[in-house]
């Protein structure tokens, strides 16, 4: 166990110092700071801001869980995932219209507050992010191909990584659709296909499958990985839900309100809309169909899900899919230590 729990804070510590190393490399190669000294601080900024590292820790965990050793740059591509996850971040803050990420502004208000001075310009800090979420994106492509590897391995790694891009993207765009549907029209299945394809393809099942790709794992291998990340994503998406329906915004980092907002059909209004009394079902679709949401609002959606005992049901839901996942990977041919940082890993961040 103490080998393992070493293992794992090896992983985590070397991922961090090789983001602090990766952004100094990316400015001495295409000299950002001197191109604009605002490109730099913003993308410095916001990479270094307290994060899990989910994404790059599994790309490493899928990796050496197949591999003889460790390729040399290993940490550096495992970083392509993070960056990646911050390019969708940007956007997805100026999507939700969101002032607030990980407790600090979010990039386009960052940058509203450097334009703040400027009369009469015709764009907005939204338009600057919307760039700079562009060149992040750039900046994973190359992160990835760091690592020094079978380039059959690297061609097939990449087409995963891609694969990531796309469907995360296209998750949200499914978001965004069902947002103005009627809650009454949507299923369980539509929510959990934008789970799958807005989180768990690019937090769980890309990262581990990239890692064990790149370390010459087969396609049962993969195949294996891919159906755990999609069980690991979906209760990861769903203990989320929870926390940004029933937290507070120092806890999360963002507003409270911010799923209210967009209308989002999570599992949890899903469920709360289908098993509520007359009363609590109506209030559920006035709240969905207001332009502008408060914390009256909040307060009486969060009363609703409870109420319709909408909140237990998906606490068992996080347990079902939590073990479900477990029983996936005890199939996997990964070594037996870094199975076991799996299953450790798993419980953490799905913990209450």
């Amino acid at each position: 166990m103490d080998q393992v729990k070493n293992i794992f804070s090896e992983i985590k510590d070397r991922i961090d110092r090789e983001l602090l190393k990766f952004i100094r490399d990316i400015d001495s190669l295409y000299s950002l700071s001197r191109i604009s000294p605002l490109i730099f601080k913003s993308i410095k900024d916001f990479m270094l801001r307290d994060g899990k590292r989910v994404r790059p820790i599994l790309f490493v965990t899928g990796y050496l869980g197949f591999a003889d050793r460790a390729a040399r740059g290993l940490y550096t591509s495992a970083l392509s995932i993070e960056l990646l996850h911050d390019f969708m971040l940007v956007h997805d803050d100026i999507i939700d219209k969101s002032d607030t990420r990980r407790g600090k502004p979010s990039m386009h208000r960052m940058l509203d507050n450097y334009l703040k001075d400027y009369k009469g310009i015709k764009f907005t800090g939204q338009d600057l992010a919307i760039v700079i979420g562009d060149i992040m994106y750039a900046m994973a492509i190359r992160a990835f191909l760091s690592i020094e590897e079978n380039m059959e391995r690297k061609e097939r790694a990449l087409k995963k990584f891609i694969e990531a891009a796309i469907y995360t993207g296209s998750g949200e765009f499914l978001e965004l659709i069902y947002s103005v549907n009627d809650i009454a029209k949507i299923n369980k299945e539509d929510v959990y296909k934008v789970y799958d394809y807005k989180t768990a393809h690019y937090t769980f099942t890309s990262p581990l499958s990239t890692g064990a790709i790149l370390a010459g794992a087969g396609e049962k291998e993969v195949g294996i990985l891919s159906g755990y990340g999609l069980c690991l994503g979906r209760a990861f998406q769903i203990k989320d839900d929870i926390l940004g329906m029933f937290s507070e915004e120092q806890e999360i980092g963002k507003s409270a309100i911010t799923d209210l907002k967009e209308a989002k059909k999570t599992v949890l209004i899903w469920h709360a809309y289908n098993n509520a009394d007359a009363k609590n079902k109506s209030r559920i679709k006035r709240i969905l169909s207001k332009k502008k949401v408060n914390r009256e609002d909040l307060m009486a959606m969060r009363s609703a899900i409870v109420e319709s005992g909408s909140l237990s049901y998906v606490q068992k839901e996080i347990a079902l899919l939590l073990k479900k996942s477990q029983s996936i990977i005890s199939s996997s041919g990964i070594k037996p230590q870094y199975k076991e940082i799996l299953h450790n890993y798993a419980r953490e961040i799905l913990a209450p």
